[in-house]
C-alpha cells in the first residue's frame, strides 16, 4: 500500500529528490501544514486568549497522544519544551550535589556529548561512559547521580536492550535515570508503563512522529525532581498569586517548563496523530513497513564494501540502516550531488526509511548507488 499520497505538498515540493532520511529530518505530512494553519488561525481569532486553548485542550491533547503511544498512566506527567537540551539543562539543575556524577553509553547524541563535555570542562560534571551493553553492570558497580542513556544510539541505530533493568537501579535520592528516546519514540513499540514512575523520558517530534521541530516533550516521573533550579515562570502556572517572595511549582511534569513558547509544533503534532488514527497506522504497521524496505535494499548487498553496524534481526529495529567504512563521506556526497538525502556522521552512512517510500523508490536508489 502507498501513503505518498500523505506527503503530496512535501513531495511535491521536489519531486526529483529520493529522500532516504527520514531519521534525521523527516518529510512533513500535509496533516502538518493543517495544523500550522490552525494555530495561525487561532493566534488571529483568539489573540491574546489563545494560551487558554494552547494550555488547555492542545496541551492535554496532545499529552493524550503521548501518554497513549507509551502507555504511560497519567498524562500530566508530560511538559513540553522547543527542544530536549532544554529538559537536559533543567534536569541537572534539579540535582544538589556538585560535581554531577554522570555514567552514559558512549553512543549518545552529540548535543548530550557536547553539553556534558563542557560542564566536565567548568567543572559541573563528572562524566563516565561505556558501551550500551555494559550500562546496567557499570551502573550497579559504580556510584552515580544520573544515568544517561538513548533508547536507540543515533550512530549505530542499537537499540537499548535493558530499559527496565536500568530503570530499577533508580532512586530518588539518586541516582536518577535518563532515556533519550528520540529515535526511540514512535519508532518503536515502547511499553513505559512499568517503569514510569522511576524514568525520566526525554523525545520529540522532529523525527518519527513527523510534527517537525520545535515540539519536544519530557515524561518526569513524579517523586522526582521536584525543584529544578533552571525553569520559567510557566512552571509555576497554577501559582501565579503567590507572593514574589515565594517560589512556586505546578504539582505535575509542568514544573519543568520554560517560558513562552511558539505553540504550533502543539498544533501540527495533534493534527500528525489525528491523521494516524484515522489512516491506521500506528507504530507497528509503519515499523513493519519499513521493515520490508530495509529488507528489500539489504538483499541486493549494494553496498558490500561497508559494514552494516545494526543488521536486521528479530524484534525492534531502528528506521534507519548505519553502514561504516572509510568511504561512507564521499558517498554521501556523491548521492547528495544527484539529490539523494541521506546522512552521514563521521564514517558512518545512515540510511533512513519511511512510509513515503515504496518498492520503486528503494530499486531507485541501489540503482544509482551502484552507478556512483
Amino acid at each position: 500500500m502507498s501513503w505518498k499520497r500523505l506527503f503530496s505538498k512535501s513531495l511535491s515540493a521536489n519531486p526529483e529528490r529520493l529522500h532516504f532520511a527520514a531519521h534525521s529530518h523527516h518529510l512533513w505530512p500535509d496533516a502538518s501544514y493543517d495544523g500550522q494553519v490552525e494555530a495561525w488561525r487561532d493566534a488571529a481569532s483568539l489573540a491574546d486568549h489563545k494560551w487558554n486553548k494552547v494550555m488547555g485542550p492542545v496541551w492535554e491533547e496532545a499529552q493524550q497522544h503521548i501518554a497513549v503511544e507509551l502507555n504511560l498512566p497519567d498524562p500530566s506527567t508530560l511538559a513540553f519544551a522547543p527542544n530536549t537540551h532544554d529538559f537536559l539543562v533543567r534536569i541537572l539543575s534539579a540535582i544538589p550535589m556538585r560535581p554531577v556524577r554522570i555514567l552514559a553509553t558512549d553512543g549518545e547524541f552529540h548535543s548530550f556529548r557536547r553539553q556534558v563535555t563542557r560542564w566536565v570542562e567548568a567543572g559541573e560534571v563528572l562524566l563516565e561512559t561505556v558501551p550500551a551493553s555494559q550500562l546496567v553492570e557499570q551502573a550497579k558497580a559504580g556510584s552515580y547521580d544520573l544515568i544517561f542513556a538513548s533508547q536507540v544510539l543515533f550512530n549505530s541505530g542499537e537499540i537499548l536492550q535493558d530499559i527496565a533493568k536500568v530503570a530499577a537501579i533508580a532512586e530518588t535520592g539518586g541516582p536518577w535515570v535518563v532515556i533519550d528516546g528520540y529515535h526511540g519514540f514512535m519508532a518503536t513499540e515502547t511499553d513505559l508503563s512499568d517503569v514510569a514512575d522511576c524514568i525520566f523520558y526525554l523525545a520529540g517530534g522532529y523525527k518519527y512522529a513527523m510534527a517537525g521541530e520545535g515540539v519536544c516533550f519530557l515524561h518526569a516521573p513524579p517523586r522526582f525532581a521536584r525543584r529544578p533550579a533552571v525553569t520559567g515562570w510557566y512552571a509555576a502556572f497554577d501559582d501565579l498569586a503567590l507572593p514574589p517572595e515565594e517560589i512556586g511549582y505546578a504539582p505535575d511534569g509542568r514544573r519543568f517548563l520554560g517560558s513562552t513558547f511558539d505553540p504550533s509544533g502543539l498544533y501540527r503534532f495533534n493534527a500528525v496523530q489525528r491523521m494516524l488514527l484515522q489512516e491506521g497506522l500506528s507504530t507497528a504497521t509503519i515499523s513493519d513497513h519499513v521493515h520490508q524496505l530495509q529488507s528489500a535494499f539489504l538483499l541486493e548487498n549494494p553496498l558490500p564494501n561497508m559494514e552494516l553496524l545494526n543488521p536486521l534481526i528479530e524484534g525492534s529495529h531502528a528506521r534507519f540502516l548505519a553502514f561504516h567504512g572509510k568511504d561512507a563521506p564521499a558517498l554521501h556526497a556523491a548521492l547528495e550531488n544527484q539529490n539523494v538525502v541521506t546522512d552521514v556522521r563521521g564514517d558512518v552512512l545512515r540510511i533512513g526509511f519511511a512510509i513515503y517510500h515504496e518498492d520503486e523508490d528503494v530499486s531507485k536508489l541501489i540503482k544509482i548507488i551502484r552507478e556512483t
